[in-house]
Parts: C-alpha cells; structure tokens; sequence
C-alpha cells in the first residue's frame, strides 16, 4: 500500500516508520526543507510540497490513501480554516481529480470538536458543541474529509485524536511545578495515535465513519500530577479549581474557554475495531520519561 502523509510531523514520523515496518510505502510530505530533512533522517521518502497549493501536489505520486495531518501551526482560526479546511479540500480535489485517485483518506481531527460536557463521558456519537473559532473549523473540516471526499469517490475517515504526548512531548515539569488547574486529560501516546491510524489503514476499517483515538484511562488532572509527583520521587505539586485559575487577569480568551471545557472521551468503538494499544494508559507511556528523570536527579 502506498500512502501519502500529508504535514508529515510528530505523528506523521512515527506513522511512516510503522508503515515501513510492515512492508508499505509511505510518502512524506512537508512544506520546508527541515522537514523533509526529518522525513529522510526517519527512513523514507520525502517530498516537498504545500497543501494549499494544488500545482505543488503534483509532485506527489499516486497513492493508495491519503493520511491529512498537516498543522496550522496553533495559530488563529483563519489560518486554522486555511490548512484545515481548503488545505484538505485542495488535497482532495487534486488526487481525486487523477487518473488513479486514491481510495482512502484519513483526516486526523481533535477531540476539541465536542466542546464541554462537564465531566461526562462523550463517543462518537456525541453531538459536537465547539466553543472556540479554531474548533468550529476542525467540525467543518471533518465534513470535508467525510462528504467532499465522498463527491471523489474517496472513503473519508475521520480520527479524533486526544491530546498527544510522548518522546519530548510530555510536560512533566510543568505538571511537577504546579500549580494544576483541575479537569480531565484525555491522552494517546504518538505511537498510539499513529499506530490507530496505520490499524484502520492496514484491516480497510472505518470507511464513513469517525473513531475516537483515545487511551484506556481518562484521568483527573490532580489524580494525574499526584502519581507523576509520586513516581519521580518529588512532593505533590500544589493544586488550584478552575474558579481560581478564571481570577487570573492574564488569562487568553482562549485558555479561558480551554478551562470551562471538560470531559471524558471513550475508545470502546477503537477497541471493538480490535486496536492494541503499545501504551493504555499514562502510566504505561510515562514510564521512560519517569526512568529518565530519576536518573538525572541521582
């Protein structure tokens, strides 16, 4: 199978090295120079080229399934809706327009999309309720990858990620400092955010549809900091209610809504499908950054 990885990064990498591992073809595809560089250095092939810029995706070659992760880069809505939106649209169009257009895409959303629900579970059948600019555009962005690419004859898949954390990408020091904010962390470990994404590739899964990419455990924040403070040895890290973290004057409009929105995201539906998780829970995927710390602190 040959796949094109669209903003091919921090999951893209580690999705090309498993697709590799099992005798496929995956094509990365960056916009700069340093990132096909990173392609490369990860053991398969680069191309340089800009979703939105449909000449420039010329230079992709025909391929079996699309996987669209590019990034916007945390910036506003409006370059948001820029990659997100038309980005993915001008990916569509423009191999759904070839010869030997693609069958599969897999567009990798946020579990942002389903806003607040005050704790409560949430799957994908879970009305959506966005509450920011930047999270209206992902909703609108999972249509184009179900309905627009349908228009192609592409089967859409859509994989609501939780928030990602593994190799440099885990923000132990700031949950050991403290102070933390109460709420949920809905969590998946890279190589389970890739890995989900390869598995519904690999066994033809989930045409049509969307899949939560969640771990097994859902944890309270304090919950969360308590066991890491405890695992690395250091004193539990002080605790604040989202009501005092709201009397911060310098808190964004956009961290505030962050704050006022919490909720608990199932993987029942990406279980059922058969997925193994490499990492079910944090305390599985935590464990080598634990090691390392401890070490260092010796």
């Amino acid at each position: 199978m040959n796949v094109a990885i669209l903003g091919c990064g921090y999951v893209g990498l580690e999705l090309g090295r498993q697709l590799v591992e099992r005798g496929h073809r995956p094509i990365g595809v960056r916009r700069s120079e340093e990132g096909v560089a990173a392609i490369e250095d990860a053991g398969f092939e680069a191309v340089r080229a800009d979703v939105t810029d449909a000449d420039s995706l010329d230079a992709v070659p025909d391929v079996d399934a699309l996987v669209f992760a590019a990034s916007s880069g945390g910036r506003d809505a409006a370059a948001a809706r820029e990659v997100y939106v038309e980005g993915l649209e001008t990916a569509i169009e423009q191999f759904g327009g070839r010869e030997n257009p693609p069958e599969r895409l897999v567009y990798t959303s946020s579990t942002g999309v389903y806003g607040d629900h005050g704790g409560d579970w949430v799957d994908e059948e879970t009305p959506l309720e966005p509450t920011t600019e930047k999270t209206e555009v992902l909703v609108e962005a999972e249509r184009v990858a179900l309905e627009t690419s349908a228009d192609r004859g592409i089967d859409g898949t859509v994989a609501r990620l939780a928030g990602i954390y593994g190799p440099g990408r885990t923000r132990l020091e700031r949950y050991l400092e403290g102070p933390v904010t109460e709420g949920y962390l809905n969590m998946i470990h890279r190589d389970d955010a890739a890995g989900a994404v390869r598995f519904l590739l690999d066994e033809d899964l989930a045409r049509g549809d969307v899949v939560l990419v969640v771990d097994d455990e859902p944890v309270s924040k304090w919950t969360f900091a308590d066991w890491l403070a405890d695992e690395c040895g250091e004193q539990r890290p002080s605790k604040q209610t989202t009501e005092e973290r709201l009397e911060d004057d310098d808190l964004s409009e956009r961290a505030r809504r962050r704050l006022l929105t919490t909720k608990r995201c199932s993987n029942e539906t990406l279980r059922e499908l058969g997925y193994e998780f490499s990492y079910p829970t944090y305390r599985d995927g935590y464990r080598s950054e634990i090691e390392a710390y401890r070490n260092q602190s010796k």
